[in-house]
């Protein structure tokens, strides 16, 4: 392989938004595995241990989050630099019947041998009895 260009960047991350909103669990994998075939690795946030491995980084993530969350990556916010993209997400979260706006910076970095590193930024909710509070219970386990 070699590294993606600019172009297949730009069409991996218009696609990552366009079929997670779609809830198109097939099509999303599809573009991630277009992209990255090879193996992941997942700081998400930076700070909690490492996740490994496609199910872990991305499969898992869509089945817990997608049914509650809505991506908006502002235009000004999606930048490409060589290998990587990094933006600033607007996590649209439906809970406990409203929405609320997280932000999130996220950066993938697309390695020539199919592998990506997966590196996001954000506040993460308190532990509480909500519906967004179980769902990062679930998620990033034994939080305080």
């Amino acid at each position: 392989m070699t590294l993606p260009t600019r172009e297949q960047i730009d069409t991996w991350g218009q696609n990552y938004v366009r079929y997670w909103n779609d809830g198109d669990k097939a099509a999303w994998v599809r573009n991630w595995r277009a992209m990255a075939p090879g193996e992941f690795r997942m700081l998400d946030p930076v700070g909690t241990p490492e996740k490994l491995g496609f199910a872990n980084c991305c499969e898992n993530s869509f089945d817990l989050f997608q049914p509650n969350i809505r991506f908006h990556v502002p235009a000004e916010t999606r930048f490409i630099c060589g290998n990587e993209i990094c933006w600033v997400m607007e996590n649209h979260f439906s809970t406990d019947g409203e929405v609320k706006v997280l932000r999130s910076i996220e950066s993938f970095r697309f390695e020539a041998d199919g592998s990506v590193v997966i590196r996001t930024w954000y506040d993460v909710p308190e532990p509480e009895d909500t519906e967004i509070g179980r769902i990062f219970d679930t998620y990033l386990p034994g939080r305080a």
